[in-house]
Formats: C-alpha cells, sequence, structure tokens
C-alpha cells in the first residue's frame, strides 16, 4: 500500500470549506434581494419605471408588436411566431442576428470548401431554417410552461373573486403573485385594460400572445360572464379541474408513448454511431470516396431520408389532447 499523506487530506477541506462560503455568501445575497423584482420581468421594469404606458410600451416592442400592440413585421405567420416564442430582443436586433448568421455561414462554408451551391445551402440553414427551428422550439417551450401555470393562475383568480374583487383585480392578483411567463402576461392584459381597452379584447390579445389550446375556454367564460352574468368563480374552478385533468391524460399517453420515442432515438443515432466509430477506428476506410461529388449527394439524400423518418415517427408518439 502507498503512504497517504495527510496534508492532501487538509487541503482537500480547506477548498470544501471555501465552496461552502462562496455558496453561502451567494444563498445570502440572492435572498436579500427584492422579491419584486425576481417573481417577473414586468414588475422588474416596473421597478425602474413609474409610468405603466412605458411599460406597456417596452413589453410590447420587445415581443415584436408596435407600441399601439399590432405586429410590426408584415408576414402574419412568421410574426406571430417571434410573438409566442417569447423571444425579448426585439425584431430589428433578430433580423441582424439572422443576417450575420446566414452571412457567417455562406463565408464559412465557402473558405472552407470553395462550393458555391454547398455555401448557399449553409446561408439558407444558418440564417432561416435553424432561427426558425429554434423559434419553434421556444415557442413549444413557453406554451407548456405556460400550460403549467395556467391552472394556478385560474386559482388564484377563483380565490380573489370569492374575496369579492372584481375580474380586472382579480387579473392583476396574477400579475403580482405568479412568475412568467404567466406573470407578465397577465400583467399586459391589466395594462391594457387600464389604457382604454375592454377585458375580453384584452384576453384576446393574450391568447395571439402566448397561442395555448385552453386559453380559448377562458376567455369565452369571462366574455359570457360579462355580457350575461353568473357564477364566473365556479365556472373558472371547473375549467381548472378540466386542464389538470387533461394534464394526467397527457402524461400517460407521454409514458405509454416512451417505447416509440426510445425507437426512434436508438434509430436515428444508429448510422452516426457507427460512421463515428467507423471513422476513430479505420480513419482511411472512407478516405477513397469521401471526396467524390457523389458522396456527397448521397449524405445529403440519406440525411433527408433519416429527417423525413424521424418526423413520421415523431408524429407515431405524439398526440394532441
Amino acid at each position: 500500500m502507498t503512504n497517504f499523506d495527510s496534508i492532501y487530506l487538509v487541503y482537500l477541506l480547506i477548498g470544501a470549506s471555501v465552496a461552502m462560503f462562496v455558496e453561502g455568501a451567494y444563498l445570502l445575497l440572492r435572498n436579500t434581494a427584492s422579491y419584486r423584482k425576481n417573481i417577473n420581468r414586468r414588475l422588474r421594469i416596473l421597478d425602474e419605471k413609474i409610468d405603466r404606458e412605458s411599460v406597456l410600451v417596452q413589453l410590447r416592442r420587445e415581443r415584436g408588436l408596435t407600441a399601439g400592440g399590432d405586429y410590426r413585421l408584415p408576414f402574419v405567420r412568421l410574426n406571430r411566431l417571434i410573438l409566442q416564442s417569447g423571444v425579448t430582443i426585439g425584431v430589428g436586433r433578430l433580423l441582424v442576428i439572422v443576417t450575420v448568421a446566414a452571412i457567417g455561414a455562406f463565408v464559412g462554408t465557402l473558405i472552407f470548401t470553395a462550393v458555391l451551391w454547398k455555401a448557399i445551402v449553409a446561408a439558407f440553414a444558418g440564417g432561416l431554417a435553424l432561427p426558425y427551428m429554434i423559434l419553434h422550439v421556444l415557442r413549444s417551450r413557453r406554451r407548456k410552461k405556460f400550460n403549467l401555470q395556467f391552472p394556478d393562475a385560474i386559482d388564484v383568480i377563483v380565490r380573489s373573486l370569492r374575496a369579492g374583487h372584481p375580474v380586472p383585480v382579480a387579473v392583476s392578483m396574477v400579475s403580482r403573485e405568479m412568475a412568467d411567463p404567466v406573470g407578465s402576461e397577465f400583467g399586459i392584459v391589466t395594462d391594457e385594460v387600464t389604457y382604454g381597452a375592454d377585458l375580453e379584447t384584452a384576453l384576446r390579445n393574450l391568447y395571439f400572445r402566448v397561442g395555448s389550446d385552453d386559453l380559448p375556454l377562458f376567455v369565452t367564460a369571462v366574455a359570457i360572464q360579462g355580457s350575461t352574468g353568473g357564477n364566473l368563480g365556479e365556472i373558472l374552478e371547473n375549467l381548472s379541474r378540466v386542464i389538470r385533468e387533461r394534464f394526467k391524460m397527457r402524461r400517460k399517453i407521454r409514458a405509454l408513448a416512451a417505447e416509440g420515442r426510445a425507437s426512434a432515438l436508438i434509430l436515428s443515432s444508429l448510422p452516426i454511431g457507427l460512421f463515428v466509430i467507423i471513422q476513430v477506428l479505420v480513419p482511411g476506410y472512407y478516405g477513397a470516396v469521401w471526396h467524390e461529388s457523389l458522396t456527397h449527394v448521397a449524405l445529403m439524400v440519406a440525411a433527408g431520408w433519416m429527417l423525413i423518418g424521424n418526423l413520421i415517427m415523431y408524429r407515431m408518439v405524439n398526440f394532441r389532447i
């Protein structure tokens, strides 16, 4: 057996003590920060600006809207995708980033390959296809997070209504008590109602900004109660229960489809894994045909077929409830 020097144990304990001290100081400073600043972005901006109208304008412009709440781009579907993705850098900066990415992909591919059509394909992928896919992923994640928070937001509204508050005040409670994305979205609804919009229009604007499938039921319930009356608290309580039951059903379906997703992952990664292993073990295996143009075409066709197969398997294991 080798002799263990105890000085190394001392060094290890000293390092662990310093790490715990730094972590404790960080948590202490973090906990002393204002809860109002940490709850959602709208309240954080309200701490910096007193005028609520300027806060509403800033939140709209960050999401790709004009100061009046209209789309800034003539392409409605693209503007709606940017809006629902939750990106807060604005349309102008986003277009600059996309343009720089396309130019960089084009120039880089042209320098390394000296083939014009490859550079054009790289520019299309880096400047259009990839940002479009990223926005779709961000929108999907934001919708899932909103849908998870939405039943709790409805419960806050129900408790506020039972306490005797009117509907706009109950909606404003959500903007003060919940985190993003629900907090800021309902805060925009509150500000729009404050500056002249009726509640139904503000809630429909909320649906356009989020795109959740559960929001139309909520908007319809509030609109009907506003025109005909009724016990809105009981209606929203039932709606919250229905939404939670839908979540349970979705999770059950996802668990049943886990085998299909695992099979799709294995089938998709197997060719790529084999290619990497062959390249590592036998680097010259593809050396004779690697620089042939037909090889590149064949690889692109294979990648296209794999993409089509992945899309089919994705549709097979994902269901809308």
